[in-house]
């Protein structure tokens, strides 16, 4: 058999499927969506509070993560496995978290005496109340109405 005649058994490549290629961008997407997810997703709090269209999902989030918080501190209060003083206290931490995030004031270190001047201030008063009901044994606090309250100025804070 000539070497002539085997030549007309060979061809060129077949085409791909073109859902080879609808996959292959599909995957691209996918990896480049997911490297901008868990870049942005560590990104500090500051850095997204200056970011234009970031900065109200942000802001939506976090007030969602903490009223979520005071809620789910709430309802351990309500099936008593937790004290009125450890609920203003899990409370008052989760708020001066709040505060922490939204603004960048390192609030959990700063008496109520050094946040009354400044950004801060309008978040006093729930504070001094959930110092009260954590530290004075003598308090009547209504716990629950606290943590609406915390859960308020969480949903208000702007």
């Amino acid at each position: 058999m000539p070497g002539d005649d085997l030549l007309r058994f060979i061809g060129g490549p077949l085409p791909l499927p073109v859902w080879w290629t609808v996959l292959a961008v599909v995957l691209v997407l996918i990896a480049v969506g997911w490297c901008v997810g868990v870049l942005l997703w560590t990104l500090p709090p500051e850095r997204l509070r200056r970011i234009p269209v970031l900065r109200t999902l942000h802001a939506k989030l976090i007030r969602r993560r903490f009223t979520r918080a005071i809620a789910d501190t709430t309802a351990l209060y309500q099936t008593r496995a937790m004290s009125g003083p450890q609920a203003s206290a899990a409370y008052g931490r989760t708020l001066r978290s709040f505060l922490f995030v939204a603004t960048g004031i390192r609030a959990q270190y700063l008496h109520l005496t050094e946040l009354r001047d400044g950004e801060l201030a309008k978040a006093v008063p729930v504070l001094t109340w959930l110092h009260d009901a954590q530290f004075n044994a003598e308090s009547r606090a209504d716990v629950t109405a606290l943590g609406r309250s915390a859960e308020e100025l969480i949903r208000t804070w702007s």
